[in-house]
């Protein structure tokens, strides 16, 4: 892999973005919003209900996390969706760049779109609402970690989804994480769900990262074992999303269908 090659693809989308106003707006745009919502619905939950004395924190928190991933797999999902768009897509494939570096790209320029994103919608939250997800701590970057190997392992699966289907299939990258939403427990424990969908979401990594986000703000109570598990188990997904993403891309070439993925 020749990491020049991978910096100048990365670079690319980084110029268009910084470019485009309404890029930069639509980054920044959504993240904040859903802060503005969730604060004001939890700030009323909290005057309303003896049950969390956090409500806010707890919300907001999870919003500003949940939120990341989204980021992080739709960013991943738009850069590959954008090569299609602009009718650019066989053009890399003519360059003699290699598909592992135009995937090393898109992972890491997801996660810097990921944050222009978060890390305004986090400070707006300090003021407004008295919220800072940076109490979290050390374990903090862990579970970001966590949560951006599995977002690349969703965009990973969505665009090998293209790759068999073509474009048809990009309303999945939309709708893609709002499948696993529920079984995620993001807002809520997972004691919620019932028995048989418990079993189901406790293969899934969001419901360890959350869970040990809850517990942190409740109690303080720091769980690195289930921390560690939840990284172990987003490597997991991701090495089959690469796994999966390959395979994918090796049919298109035999079938001959890379070339008309920009048409």
């Amino acid at each position: 892999m020749n990491f020049n090659k991978v910096y100048a693809l990365g670079l690319r989308h980084m110029y268009l973005i910084s470019n485009s106003l309404p890029r930069i707006i639509d980054l920044i745009y959504w993240p904040t919003v859903q802060i503005f919502l969730w604060g004001f619905i939890s700030k009323f939950f909290t005057l309303n209900s003896e049950y969390y004395s956090n409500t806010v924190g707890i919300i907001l928190t999870a919003a500003i996390l949940y939120d990341f991933l989204f980021r992080v797999s739709i960013s991943f999902n738009m850069m590959f969706l954008e090569e299609i768009w602009s009718r650019n897509f066989t053009n890399l494939f003519i360059a003699p760049i290699k598909i592992s570096e135009i995937v090393a790209s898109l992972t890491f320029t997801a996660i810097l779109r990921a944050l222009i994103g978060m890390v305004p919608a986090a400070i707006i939250a300090i003021p407004l609402f008295g919220v800072s997800v940076f109490k979290l701590g050390i374990p903090l970057l862990f579970l970001l970690l966590a949560l951006y190997l599995f977002g690349i392992t969703l965009g990973l699966l969505v665009t090998s989804g293209l790759l068999r289907f073509g474009p048809s299939f990009e309303n999945i990258a939309w709708a893609s994480l709002f499948f696993l939403a529920p079984l995620g427990c993001i807002y809520y424990p997972i004691e919620i769900l019932p028995n048989s969908l418990q079993i189901i979401a406790k293969g899934l990594p969001l419901v360890h990262i959350f869970e040990e986000m809850r517990s942190i703000l409740i109690s303080g109570n720091v769980n690195y074992f289930d921390i560690i598990k939840s990284i172990s188990i987003s490597i997991v997904y991701f090495i089959l999303g690469v796994i999966v993403f390959y395979v994918s891309f090796l049919g298109a070439k035999v079938r001959g269908t890379l070339i008309n993925m920009g048409e």
